[in-house]
């Protein structure tokens, strides 16, 4: 589930950030609003890096995870009400922080899961499957937005986010139950 949490943050990051530059030129802006626009998503997905391992400590993790999910389904609801470029800058930043806090999350899971003689192969493993997902993504970006446009790449990446958000509720469920037993 760690895993798979993974593999969607980073699915979906990719799959709308690919997307929105060249949505945002046919939209009628220039490469230096698009550029701009990727500068505020970058730093969503970097800047809250100095401070989501504390997030975590204090809030716990699923709770961390599943804001991350909530900003990922925000990031496609504003890019679905509209294509004015604060709805571009509002949805990539919201998009780079719920990348940040699903996919730190995650993969935190990973490695308190695993005893340290696994964790070289488990991340292995991760990486594989994340980087192959986020190249599938990216590829998939441009043509479903050359033929089928930027409401369905938005619209495509909801199911993923429906399931990481049921992966980690479900996760954070199975750990409350478990640790209410072990009390």
């Amino acid at each position: 589930m760690a895993v798979l949490s993974s593999m969607i943050a980073y699915g979906v990051m990719s799959l709308l950030m690919t997307a929105t530059p060249l949505a945002m030129t046919g939209c009628g802006f220039d490469a230096v609003a698009a550029g701009q626009v990727i500068q505020w998503h970058v730093l969503g997905m970097f800047g809250p890096s100095f401070f989501t391992g504390h997030l975590i400590t204090r809030f716990g993790l699923y709770n961390v995870m599943i804001t991350g999910v909530l900003l990922l389904a925000a990031c496609v609801g504003i890019s679905l009400s509209g294509i004015e470029f604060i709805n571009f800058s509002v949805a990539l930043l919201l998009l780079g922080v719920g990348w940040n806090f699903l996919f730190i999350g995650a993969t935190t899971m990973i490695t308190e899961l695993h005893a340290p003689a696994e964790r070289a192969k488990t991340q292995a493993a991760n990486d594989l499957l994340v980087f192959g997902a986020t190249a599938t993504s990216s590829f998939l970006s441009g043509t479903l937005l050359h033929y089928f446009g930027w409401t369905t790449v938005n619209m495509v990446a909801m199911p993923f986010i429906g399931v990481a958000l049921l992966l980690t509720v479900l996760l954070s469920v199975r750990s409350f139950r478990s640790a209410r037993r072990l009390s």
